[in-house]
């Protein structure tokens, strides 16, 4: 996938809602699979997490894999991990989509970002609440996508953090400067009402966790979110 497809060609006029794996069932993780495909999310998020570059351990590569002959979905790939630059290869060898690293672990962003896109995939950085916007202005003509965190990464559940409203306006304005049009993630605490804020913002592709996979009824939990564009 080259830089911008998903931004520039996406149907439909909504936003691109990917429910979070970490809020479902994982004793249930193929019906987890089918809940997101019969609600009609396009993409699913995988939260990477290693117990040090977040106080939290989740899965990695072997899950992906296990799971990627049974759907479809894109695989939406978020590393909250230290070492992005030396593991690339096993998510995307894995079945990883799109793959997005964290500015704050990775170390050399274009290289990274040169390596996805020669496997036919795509790349996104993603940034903490209190990593400034202007960090990611010599890299965006290399991103597919910037992930914006509305909630400190790490734990499910949080709340959502308005000054990411601000942070999603400074980013707007500096693709507007750089001339660059990555599709904008926002993840953590993503519902009907915060949809509205962030997409009114620029926001594309909404990450939803405990507002899909627990929700008594999660498809039209997600056509309320998709509705808040």
């Amino acid at each position: 996938m080259s830089k911008n497809d998903y931004n520039d060609s996406y149907p439909g006029d909504g936003p691109l809602i990917s429910p979070s794996l970490l809020s479902a069932d994982f004793t249930n993780l193929a019906d987890a699979l089918k809940l997101a495909e019969d609600a009609g999310a396009p993409w699913l998020h995988l939260d990477i997490m290693d117990g040090h570059f977040v106080p939290n351990l989740t899965y990695g590569p072997p899950l992906i894999a296990a799971l990627r002959p049974h759907t479809d979905l894109v695989f939406d790939v978020h590393l909250m991990i230290e070492n992005p630059d030396e593991t690339l290869d096993w998510y995307l060898d894995a079945g990883a989509d799109f793959i997005t690293v964290h500015y704050e672990s990775a170390r050399d962003i274009k290289k990274m970002g040169e390596s996805v896109h020669s496997r036919s995939k795509s790349f996104g950085v993603a940034l903490k609440p209190d990593t400034p916007v202007s960090v990611l202005e010599d890299y965006l003509p290399c991103l597919d996508m910037v992930l914006i965190m509305s909630v400190y990464p790490g734990f499910s559940g949080q709340s959502f953090i308005d000054d990411t409203l601000l942070r999603l306006e400074e980013l707007r304005k500096l693709c507007e400067a750089t001339g660059t049009n990555p599709l904008i993630q926002v993840d953590g605490g993503i519902n009907k009402d915060t949809a509205a804020l962030v997409t009114a913002r620029g926001a594309r592709c909404l990450v939803a966790g405990n507002a899909f996979f627990k929700a008594a009824n999660p498809a039209q939990a997600l056509q309320e979110i998709a509705e808040a564009f």
